[in-house]
């Protein structure tokens, strides 16, 4: 889960990067180039021609200029490919204790983004839009990878949520010259748990800086502290028969609190129990600590937003330690969907559609607008991320064929990030938790804090009493 953005696919069981690169056999209409057709499934469709205007999320609040004038740039392009659509793009982060209220009060976005772990309840609960006829006449309709688009299906069969972008898995994320002036070699990152520990201890002792930081503000320490877990092979929730039970004792979950407080023994725990998902990224991109774990693709956050460089950054980015003794180990996934105001008429369906195809997928499928798309993004005061990892939303050979077009703008330290790609499609992936996601993530975060804050806390009595809750958060859920 993202909170910013996103999360979890729903999926039953842990899967390869293999399984997410499944390759749809219509190869030709991948290389269709978008726009050749209307979204809506019918050119003639009245709805597809008539004036309309939209209101997109754009950016996160607080976003760089330089990406503020890159989406900018695309919107004059888009309204030059649709001249009866206007575009007003508006800041915006998704929050679960605010999008009912935006959306009563009429402030949410036509086109907003969702993380996976939600997708599901606001279609259950009607609040987003069907927009099954315009995604079906997509070009590429059939190029999805069929496990990703499921996350935003109804158990109607129709497509209500967008696969959109930065699907991830959580990696390491780490700072190559903390690494470099502790005496460590950064093109060396860790691989297990023991060898973090001992480097961030390494890295505090040789030049003062924390060498571990931890998200654990609200859901983010949650969501983080269950990525640690999945990685040793623990799980929060288990599923048999259609029946879903909470496992938030599970020995993986204490043993990833118990990492928190050994590093805070070892003093190399950033000592901040109060860090969100972009606070943390501040502070990383600050230097303030060497290594965190969070979704794969956040070099482009710490771009952004925290105007992070190849130049004034040396960033290194590996795969979340994981125990391969244990068959169940594998890296937590998650993503965004873009969802549609359920309220929105057919013209708005139509031209919202058209926007996701042209801000966030097209340039996936086809040549001309991923070039266009990195070009915008290189040429912006200062340049923004291009080339970032992330997981194949269509197939994996659709993927990498993508990043054959846009080769000449890539500006990513990629040589930095092998120890990640080198294993992207390879390393086990697994879904979060399918019942009361967020609710669990809640549970989890004050102990997540307690173990930043306190000697010696009784994380059996903590977890014990935070799995009764979560098996009640499941129920009520039915």
């Amino acid at each position: 889960m993202r909170f910013n953005r996103t999360t979890a696919l729903v999926m039953a069981g842990t899967m390869s990067l293999g399984l997410l690169a499944a390759c749809s056999s219509n190869d030709d209409d991948a290389a269709t180039p978008s726009g050749t057709g209307s979204p809506s499934g019918d050119a003639s469709s009245p709805a597809a021609d008539q004036p309309v205007t939209i209101e997109v999320a754009g950016l996160l609040p607080g976003a760089e200029k330089s990406a503020v004038d890159a989406l900018n740039e695309r919107i004059t392009q888009f309204e030059a490919k649709y001249p009866n659509i206007t575009v007003k793009s508006k800041e915006y982060q998704w929050l679960p204790t605010t999008f009912a209220a935006d959306l009563a009060g009429g402030t949410l976005p036509t086109v907003f983004e969702v993380p996976a772990t939600d997708t599901k309840t606001l279609i259950a609960n009607g609040q987003l839009a069907d927009v099954d006829a315009q995604v079906k006449a997509l070009p590429y309709a059939n190029d999805f990878n069929p496990l990703i688009l499921k996350g935003g299906e109804g158990e109607d069969g129709k497509v209500y949520a967008v696969p959109a972008k930065s699907f991830y898995s959580v990696a390491l994320h780490y700072n190559r010259k903390l690494f470099k002036d502790a005496g460590l070699d950064p093109n060396k990152p860790p691989t297990s748990w023991d060898e973090v520990r001992a480097d961030a201890k390494t890295i505090k002792d040789k030049t003062g800086k924390a060498g571990y930081g931890m998200m654990a503000k609200d859901n983010a320490g949650g969501w983080q502290l269950v990525a640690a877990a999945y990685s040793r092979g623990g799980r929060v929730q288990t599923e048999s028969g259609g029946t879903y039970t909470a496992t938030l004792t599970d020995p993986q979950v204490k043993a990833s609190l118990q990492f928190l407080s050994d590093l805070k023994k070892d003093g190399s725990l950033y000592p901040d129990a109060g860090l969100a998902w972009d606070t943390t990224n501040a502070a990383f991109a600050a230097g303030k600590f060497a290594m965190y774990t969070s979704g794969s693709d956040i070099y482009s956050a710490l771009v952004q937003n925290n105007g992070v460089t190849k130049d004034n950054f040396d960033y290194g980015l590996t795969a979340i330690p994981s125990d391969s003794s244990n068959p169940q180990a594998g890296a937590l996934t998650g993503g965004t969907y873009a969802g549609v105001r359920p309220d929105a008429s057919d013209a708005e369906k139509d031209a919202a559609v058209k926007w996701i195809d042209f801000w966030y997928l097209a340039k996936l499928s086809d040549q001309d607008q991923a070039v266009a798309d990195a070009k915008v993004l290189a040429d912006a005061k200062p340049p923004q991320a291009v080339g970032t990892p992330v997981l194949p939303i269509l197939s994996q050979a659709k993927y990498q064929e993508s990043l054959t077009w846009i080769k000449d703008y890539i500006n990513v330290p990629l040589d930095n990030m092998k120890g990640y790609t080198d294993v992207m499609f390879t390393q086990p992936l697994i879904p979060e938790a399918a019942r009361a996601t967020q609710d669990t993530y809640a549970l989890l975060f004050p102990i997540v804090q307690a173990a930043i804050t306190k000697d010696n806390p009784d994380f059996d009595s903590l977890l014990d009493k935070a799995n009764k809750a979560s098996q009640a958060k499941i129920d009520q859920s039915k």
